[in-house]
């Protein structure tokens, strides 16, 4: 029986373990006071996004970021912890944790990771008010079509002015 509890919490720990290895981002949040419906509602909103947050005891938490090698972050697991994960996009957990923060008061944000290095809850609300992927990608492109855009109306007003002037 023991060694049964045993085994389900290291096969909790490798779980975390892999979100953790795996993840673009995390945001570790403190959720004491959120109800039912506003973690419901959070966690549709965060899968909407490509992301998921699971609420792990800190024991858990601290063996995975120690055998996943993540230094420092150990200290945002103290305290109710709630952490949500994203393997696509690093701006949706930090996006969708401000929003919660913001609206419900029970949400706080306490820091998190960003491309496997620790971030500080400062650098989560500055990544959060990013852009999404699809927005940044969206920027790439009209930046690169400018130059081309550009091009192409500056010969269309010297074939435009040509054609003005009288032949001679």
């Amino acid at each position: 029986m023991k060694q049964e509890k045993l085994d389900a919490k290291q096969a909790q720990v490798d779980a975390v373990v892999e979100n953790l290895k795996n993840a673009k981002s995390v945001v570790v949040v403190d959720y004491l006071g959120l109800t039912v419906e506003e973690a419901t509602n959070m966690r549709a909103e965060l899968r909407e996004q490509g992301a998921h947050m699971e609420v792990v005891k800190n024991t858990i938490l601290r063996r995975a970021a120690d055998a996943a090698g993540i230094e420092g972050i150990e200290d945002l697991f103290v305290g109710p912890t709630a952490i949500a994960f994203s393997e696509e996009d690093p701006v949706a957990p930090a996006k969708v944790a401000a929003k919660y923060a913001k609206d419900v008061e029970a949400v706080e944000i306490k820091g998190g990771m960003i491309e496997g290095k620790v971030a500080t809850l400062e650098q989560i609300q500055d990544l959060a008010t990013l852009p999404s992927r699809d927005g940044l990608l969206s920027m790439l492109v009209s930046v690169l079509q400018a130059p081309v855009r550009d091009f192409a109306l500056t010969v269309k007003a010297i074939a435009d002015k040509k054609d003005d002037e009288p032949a001679a």
